[in-house]
Parts: C-alpha cells; sequence; structure tokens
C-alpha cells in the first residue's frame, strides 16, 4: 500500500487513515471510473441495436419466404385456371 501512496498519493476513498488524495490519483480515478461507465454504456448501445438489427433481418427474411409462397400459390392458381379454361373449351 505505501507503494500506491507513493506513486499516487494516499487515497482516502480507497484506503483508512488517509488525508487526501492528490490531482494526480484523483485524475487516475476518475479516468477509470469513466472508462468503465464508458464502456458499459456502449456496451448496452451495441447490444440493443443487435438486437434491433436481428429483428429486422428475421421480419425481412420473413416476408421474402411469404412472398416466395404468394407467388408459387398464384402461379398455380393460374395453372388451375388454365385446365378450367381448357375444360370449358372442349365442352
Amino acid at each position: 500500500m505505501w507503494l500506491w501512496a507513493l506513486i499516487w498519493g494516499c487515497i482516502p476513498e480507497l484506503y483508512s487513515n488517509c488525508m487526501d488524495m492528490t490531482n494526480s490519483s484523483s485524475t487516475f480515478l476518475e479516468i477509470i471510473a469513466g472508462a468503465k461507465i464508458g464502456g458499459i454504456v456502449s456496451w448496452w448501445i451495441f447490444n440493443r441495436q443487435k438486437k434491433t438489427s436481428d429483428k429486422q433481418d428475421y421480419t425481412l427474411n420473413r416476408i421474402e419466404q411469404l412472398l416466395n409462397y404468394n407467388e408459387k400459390l398464384l402461379e398455380k392458381i393460374f395453372d388451375l385456371n388454365k385446365k378450367i379454361d381448357l375444360l370449358l373449351e372442349d365442352q
């Protein structure tokens, strides 16, 4: 602990029996706290964007599947219509 105090000064928030915190150790502590908070916020934003992007991709893929299904269904209906027309012409 005394090596820490020699380099950064005494930090009363972290150790008992300390008088005051030096400017350099205060700055160091603020940088570490800011980096941690910034990292958490950045991760949270990235996570939310990824979830939103995954939902959008799923929705677009589902729409494409439904469009393909509707096209196939429409083709079958047209084929049935042609067959019905051919049967009616033969009579």
